[in-house]
C-alpha cells in the first residue's frame, strides 16, 4: 500500500492540484497534520478515484516542488 508523504510548502502543492483539477476547491484542500485520511476522503468523491490513485496524486504534485 501507498503511503502519503506530504511534505514542502502544502500552499504551493495546493495550487499546482488546483490547476491539474478545476474541479478543486480550497475547502477540498484543507490539510491539518494527522488529518491525512480526511484530505484523500474527499479528494476521493469529488475526483471519482481510489485512495491510492489520490495517494500518488499528492505525492507526485508535492515533489514537483
Amino acid at each position: 500500500m501507498d503511503t502519503l508523504q506530504l511534505k514542502g510548502a502544502w500552499n504551493e502543492t495546493k495550487g499546482r492540484l488546483k490547476k491539474s483539477f478545476a474541479a478543486l476547491t480550497d475547502d477540498d484542500l484543507l490539510y491539518s497534520e494527522g488529518k491525512e485520511d480526511v484530505l484523500i476522503g474527499k479528494l476521493q468523491q469529488k475526483l471519482g478515484k481510489t485512495r491510492e490513485e489520490v495517494i500518488a496524486i499528492l505525492n507526485t504534485h508535492d515533489k514537483n516542488l
